[in-house]
């Protein structure tokens, strides 16, 4: 690990400085877990308190802490990350081509790759420079992948999909599979439909383990700039997922989802097919969507609407065999009355 003075930080990240501009700082952690020399993050007022109590040597705050040196930020989780990356890199594989690769004749690779063993690239595929493909990665026949590709082990990329620059696809990830297509037949038979169309992967988009986003019946799937995706996620064929969208894991997005520019879709929803979300709309965890959602909504339950009648309903929910037993003792009560009205 390097280890840099405070003032050092505070310029590399841009920050103004409050405290000791020769503080040696070796490490980033947490405000429970820092100790002497790291420093840490406050990001949520909710977990200010804890700041009095943190053993760290500086903190990076929106506003100077009483006592500890601060690295003052407008974005303080921002440069949190960008201070974890200056004290933390992933290993790179050296460059170079491993003797087991398998490399089609008429693949074109750019300048400085890194390929690992029993890695696979057909025919006619296309990759930039400064790819790195760790062992047991596969790219189908007549890709085209732009410059510092990461495919970790086990990706598979399949035939004709089109991936942009700085895409990172972790281990597991399958670009480009068979959308789930299938027509029945008089007899009651299944007959799969020919998925023809591509996947195409915009720059900067990040796909974690485990996901698949399939490739379109016709036409395409497309996985807009910036985007991230994070396990075990499935996008349905031709959905497309808008620019800096978060989906988090467990979603599914059924086939011709459009997801507008910056939605979130939290962990464990899911979307019917056909529809629109719209920009800027937010979907809560385990929520299923079923219509369009407008721009700026912020939805949930299932079938989802209005987050805030939804907590309304579910405070409600847990009142219903309250609820219940004292309309079935007002209906006792009415009929009581009736009958004694009647004699």
């Amino acid at each position: 690990m390097p280890t840099f003075l405070l003032g050092q930080l505070a310029e590399r990240l841009g920050c103004e400085l409050s405290g000791d501009a020769h503080l040696a700082i070796t490490g980033v952690a947490t405000l429970e877990k820092a100790g002497p020399g790291e420093i840490t993050f406050l990001a949520n007022m909710r977990y200010a308190p804890r700041v009095r109590s943190t053993r760290a040597s500086a903190i990076i705050a929106a506003a100077p802490a009483e006592g500890l040196p601060t690295l003052v930020s407008t974005n303080p989780y921002l440069d949190f990350a960008r201070a974890l990356a200056l004290f933390y890199q992933a290993p790179r594989p050296a460059p170079g081509i491993h003797p087991t690769a398998s490399i089609a004749p008429g693949a074109i690779i750019g300048p400085n790759p890194s390929i690992g063993a029993y890695a696979v690239i057909g025919e006619h595929t296309v990759i930039g420079a400064h790819a790195v493909l760790y062992p047991h990665a596969v790219i189908y026949e007549g890709c085209t992948i732009g410059d510092d590709f990461t495919a970790h082990s086990h990706v598979s990329v399949r035939e004709y999909c089109r991936i942009g620059h700085r895409v990172t696809l972790h281990n597991g990830a399958v670009i480009g599979g068979d959308g789930f297509g299938f027509a029945k037949s008089g007899d009651g038979r299944q007959n799969k439909i020919v998925q023809s169309g591509i996947t195409v992967l915009e720059d900067d988009v990040e796909v974690q383990t485990l996901t698949s986003i399939d490739r379109a019946t016709l036409g395409e799937t497309r996985v807009k700039r910036g985007a991230k995706i994070d396990s075990l996620c499935q996008i349905g064929h031709a959905c497309v997922v808008g620019e800096d969208n978060i989906i988090c894991a467990q979603t599914g997005l059924a086939g011709s989802t459009v997801l507008e520019e910056n939605v979130i879709m939290a962990g464990q929803t899911g979307s019917s097919g056909h529809l629109t979300i719209h920009k800027n709309a937010t979907v809560w965890a385990q929520s299923g969507v079923g219509h369009d959602v407008p721009a700026g909504a912020v939805v949930s339950g299932s079938p989802a609407f209005d987050s805030k009648d939804w907590l309304r309903a579910s405070a409600a929910y847990n009142r219903l065999p309250e609820m219940l037993r004292t309309i079935r003792a007002l209906e006792r009560r009415v009929a009581e009355l009736e009958k004694a009205m009647q004699r």
